[in-house]
């Protein structure tokens, strides 16, 4: 007997489980793998005071960050490496104090989510003893008593048990609300194959409360199923399957496109001021009010220059090998 059907529309994913308020995690690395159809649709439905997990970030969330709907983010980098060396929706808000933040090194930020996703309520790490990040809050304590979703201190340093006189820096995990990922295959029963690299995106999923998925190519049941040892997460963590091809544009997809060369120097651009930014949301998202009138937008043939495999073009699927 198979499992109840988790595909859904974005619109549909993204009103069922994201809601105002909510700790929301994404999946991929700067400008690989990024949930960009996801956030699109986010940003349609106006979603407001968001606090984001970001780890290695790119301009997804500089795009969510720029349409108001942030109000917290916890960040270990971002931006659209090769374009923009700091993402400029980011800079201009945490300079002008429209959102909080703080920041942790790259690599305690996912051994966070990789504690969280075992269940564990905060990591002990050695990493950023020593350096300012210890030293500098990006977020008061005073501050942080204001947010619930907000752990009470960035961390707390205490005696390592195991060899008295060194230190360990204990660091909260987060409590995700929402992950986004994206995938390259998919199944309606939840079932997820990531090729290439993984990042944090199987932490994330393991750790959130709600999963949502954007594929490539959605697959029967059966046909992922007849290959176990190709897949990487399990349905048990996924709430929500979104057919997407490019949902990744304009990030790359290991063995499906590139990353749009010519999309990220435009969004240099535009994100420069905040008004550039708003005609660019009004012209990219909220004049296509789905994925596939933004495909449609951005172009077949342009979409299909972007494509590293024979075979995978505008609205064909990722072919199983």
């Amino acid at each position: 007997m198979n499992a109840p059907s988790k595909v859904m529309t974005a619109e549909q994913a993204v009103s069922r489980f994201v809601q105002d308020g909510d700790c929301l995690a994404l999946g991929g690395f700067v400008t690989n793998r990024r949930p960009y159809a996801l956030v699109r649709e986010i940003i349609r439905q106006r979603k407001r005071k968001l606090y984001l997990e970001g780890g290695p970030s790119g301009g997804d969330m500089d795009m969510l960050i720029g349409a108001g709907c942030v109000e917290i983010m916890m960040v270990s980098y971002i931006a659209n490496s090769g374009y923009t060396m700091v993402c400029r929706r980011f800079r201009d808000a945490v300079e002008n104090g429209r959102i909080l933040f703080d920041d942790y090194s790259l690599d305690v930020q996912t051994i966070a989510y990789h504690g969280a996703a075992l269940g564990l309520s905060y990591v002990p790490v050695k990493n950023m003893l020593g350096s300012d990040l210890a030293d500098v809050w990006g977020i008061s304590a005073e501050e942080r008593k204001k947010h619930p979703k907000l752990p009470n201190q960035k961390f707390v340093i205490r005696e390592d048990p195991f060899h008295p006189g060194s230190q360990v820096c204990c660091v909260p995990t987060p409590q995700i609300d929402v992950a986004c990922i994206h995938v390259q295959e998919a199944s309606p029963d939840g079932t997820c194959c990531i090729e290439g690299a993984q990042f944090q995106d199987l932490d994330i999923a393991m750790a959130a409360r709600h999963t949502i998925v954007s594929c490539e190519r959605l697959v029967s049941d059966e046909e992922m199923h007849r290959h176990p040892e190709r897949n990487t997460l399990t349905g048990l963590c996924v709430d929500a399957v979104v057919p997407a091809a490019y949902g990744a544009h304009p990030s790359q997809c290991f063995g499906c496109y590139d990353y749009d060369s010519t999309f990220y120097l435009c969004y240099d651009k535009v994100s420069r001021t905040q008004e550039d930014f708003d005609a660019f949301i009004r012209e990219y998202v909220d004049e296509c009010p789905t994925h596939g009138d933004y495909l449609n937008k951005i172009g077949a043939e342009h979409l299909t220059s972007l494509c590293v495999q024979p075979g995978y073009g505008y609205r064909a699927g990722l072919k199983r090998r």
